[in-house]
């Protein structure tokens, strides 16, 4: 069956999808793969085959930064953004789908491509790394705080009717530069009409870490994270002398976040880490590596740009992070501590999530840090409660087969 994967965003929102194209193929199916250029080489090294769609993450990660918890600025972001890409993105979709038996599709993606598989007559799966589309009273939209149970159930209903209004009026805005065989008018994804059933939805997330909700309806399906076993990594010989140099690290990551504070945010963090004799790994990800110029030379801090972090979080004593999806579900996954240190969108979600489970202290908005909580949160972290909280966690998770789940969903749906 030949299926097409369409993602989009930094790598936290393009591994589980590589992941899950990995396992299709181990399944004899033949997936290709639709996400930003710049993570053509990472699908390669998976043997996954890749279509290069255009745009920069790194805009959107800047400008969601700067959004920090403002939804409607937010939306606006994403909403600007995906209009200056939207035409030659939706030439590239048409190509792909036309050609596909099945269509799995996540955020960015989800309304255009709803109307694509619709009008092709094709099957799909919406695939999403939050909780999102389908209200719920337990819990708030991800980039909402909790509103009591109406509150949050009326949040949920806010974002969606944003989300909806915001592709609705981009796409009007755009039509004409769209290809002719696009869909003249799109539909919500996730209300039957008179023709048609919701499309199911895969919440790529573990139910150990929030439960699925009693009033969801069947077609929405949560089986747990979509890993990406990384069982060809080679770490640096300098990683390796690292780690075997002396006591356990911890790790300090925020990944794609690219925040216009991040000089005074690693300046605060390596001088707690200073104060405290700690040995650190810094992930500098899609930060400046001047950023850490001052630490070069310090002899138990070690900078590298990236590593796998199923490989690296379980060699670390804990990690700090910004609290993104992918980020959180590898720490509990690796049966650490976490700290997070939430930056926009749905990180505060996460980290009042792990808060919540006994896995992390309370999380720090990065506009209230400062050496003092840091050097708390550092001592919390490293509790014989924290510890065993997210080793007995991660257990469970690990007990999970978000992808193996996936690829049966995607094999019953297609027949």
């Amino acid at each position: 069956m030949k299926i097409a994967i369409l993602t989009y965003g930094s790598r936290g929102d393009v591994q589980p999808f590589v992941a899950l194209a990995r396992r299709l193929r181990q399944s004899g199916h033949s997936p290709l793969l639709a996400a930003p250029g710049r993570f053509s080489n990472f699908a390669a090294r998976f043997n996954v085959d890749f279509v290069s769609l255009p745009g920069e993450p790194e805009e959107i990660s800047r400008a969601l930064n700067d959004s920090g918890a403002n939804l409607l600025r937010i939306f606006r972001v994403l909403q600007g953004y995906t209009q200056q890409i939207a035409p030659q993105v939706v030439v590239q979709m048409l190509e792909i789908c036309s050609q596909a038996d099945f269509i799995v599709h996540s955020f960015l993606f989800t309304v255009g491509a709803h109307a694509l598989a619709r009008s092709l007559g094709a099957p799909e799966l919406s695939v999403q790394g939050f909780p999102v589309f389908i209200p719920t009273g337990e819990f708030p939209n991800v980039a909402f705080p909790p509103l009591g149970r109406f509150g949050n159930l009326l949040s949920h209903h806010f974002a969606n009717q944003m989300f909806w209004w915001g592709s609705k009026i981009g796409f009007m805005r755009i039509r004409s530069r769209l290809p002719g065989n696009f869909p003249a008018q799109l539909t919500w994804p996730f209300r039957a009409s008179r023709n048609h059933p919701p499309a199911p939805l895969l919440i790529a997330v573990s139910p150990s870490v929030l439960s699925r909700p009693a009033e969801w309806p069947q077609t929405v399906h949560m089986p747990g994270y979509f890993f990406l076993d990384e069982d060809t990594y080679q770490p640096p010989q300098e990683l390796i002398r690292f780690l075997e140099a002396g006591a356990t690290p911890l790790c300090v990551t925020f990944g794609s976040m690219l925040h216009r504070a991040a000089p005074r945010i690693f300046h605060t963090l390596l001088q707690a880490i200073e104060a405290r004799n700690e040995r650190v790994i810094v992930l500098a990800g899609w930060n400046d590596p001047s950023l850490l110029k001052e630490s070069e030379a310090n002899q138990r801090i070690l900078i590298l740009p990236s590593a796998p972090h199923e490989w690296l979080f379980p060699r670390c004593k804990f990690v700090v992070h910004h609290g993104g999806a992918g980020t959180t579900a590898a720490v509990l996954h690796a049966g650490v501590p976490q700290i997070v240190l939430p930056h926009t969108a749905d990180q505060p979600f996460w980290g009042r999530r792990v808060h919540a489970l006994g896995v992390a202290p309370a999380p720090i908005p990065i506009g209230a840090l400062s050496m003092e909580r840091v050097l708390a949160t550092f001592s919390e972290a490293e509790s014989a409660s924290l510890q065993a909280a997210a080793k007995s966690l991660s257990a469970r998770i690990r007990a999970e087969d978000g992808v193996g789940y996936a690829v049966q969903l995607i094999e019953q749906l297609a027949k």
